[in-house]
């Protein structure tokens, strides 16, 4: 449960904790400057060691050039969570309960995972590489959802949103962010794809926590899906254009199901957090 210890003037938790839809705005607008200025700094320090024509052409790369500013990202989120009282909140039990039709979520999501690593050609990456890309997932899965999964999807339900809009704004909170992805030369076309498709996982994240109960559910899940899309098609630009050479028509399929089911999932999702509250025992 959240410490609702008095907070003093220099306490942050008296601001965040009166609730505000525009504050999930700030906090995921705050994350990903944060995080953009942060691989400003790790390009420049790690020029050297960072291929930016082909980021993931070693090791190296990969670690400092995609890894570290995650990873950096994911501590200060967790620093925050910390300092404002609200781990316990964020990695404990969902307020909202699932439904057994959101079973769809996860199942789609581990079924393109699998077309992903079925479509590999594992000869084409070394093993530092891919030891690397386990990195990047696991720094990838913890800072993204907490920061849209975890803190989004508090302060909008604090706000006394709808479920339905808590999903809806949060996943569109996640896909926004991937705007960024512009500045790292990728082109508009492939930006675009990418806002869409990640509209739509973050849907079935944000299902798939609330059908376990737990954030940890997304960030698995989410830390299975980008480095085995990356190590199927080869590259971080081709990530959800279905067009790559290493990607499978299954894992095409399955992509295009998955996106068609999280856009018709936002109509599907029902309650509120202060409905589910008001039925505690």
């Amino acid at each position: 449960m959240t410490d609702h210890t008095p907070a003093t003037s220099a306490d942050p938790r008296g601001f965040w904790d009166r609730p505000a839809t525009w504050k999930a705005f700030a906090v995921v607008g705050g994350y990903l400057v944060f995080y953009l200025l942060v691989g400003q700094i790790t390009q420049r320090v790690f020029a050297d060691q960072i291929d930016e024509d082909d980021i993931l052409s070693s090791a190296s790369s990969i670690l400092l050039g995609v890894a570290l500013p995650i990873a950096i990202g994911a501590l200060a989120l967790l620093a925050f969570i910390a300092k404002v009282g609200w781990l316990s909140e964020i990695f404990g039990r969902q307020r909202v309960p699932g439904r057994r039709w959101m079973w769809i979520a996860p199942v789609l999501v581990l079924a393109a995972v699998a077309a992903h690593v079925a479509g590999t050609d594992w000869d084409y990456w070394s093993g530092e590489q891919l030891a690397a890309m386990v990195v990047v997932g696991i720094c990838v899965g913890l800072a993204e959802e907490l920061v849209t999964r975890g803190l989004a999807v508090k302060m909008l339900r604090d706000a006394g949103r709808t479920e339905r809009f808590v999903a809806g704004v949060s996943s569109l909170l996640f896909a926004l962010m991937h705007t960024a992805n512009i500045f790292s030369g990728m082109a508009a076309s492939v930006v675009g794809a990418t806002v869409v498709y990640t509209f739509a996982f973050g849907m079935l994240m944000y299902l798939s926590m609330r059908l376990t109960g737990t954030i940890w559910t997304a960030i698995v899940l989410h830390g299975l899906t980008d480095p085995t899309t990356f190590l199927a098609t080869g590259g971080l630009d081709e990530a959800v254009t279905g067009s790559a050479d290493g990607a499978t028509a299954v894992a095409t399929v399955v992509t295009v199901l998955l996106i068609v089911f999280g856009f018709v999932s936002v109509f599907l999702v029902r309650g509120s957090s202060r409905a589910a509250s008001s039925e505690l025992p």
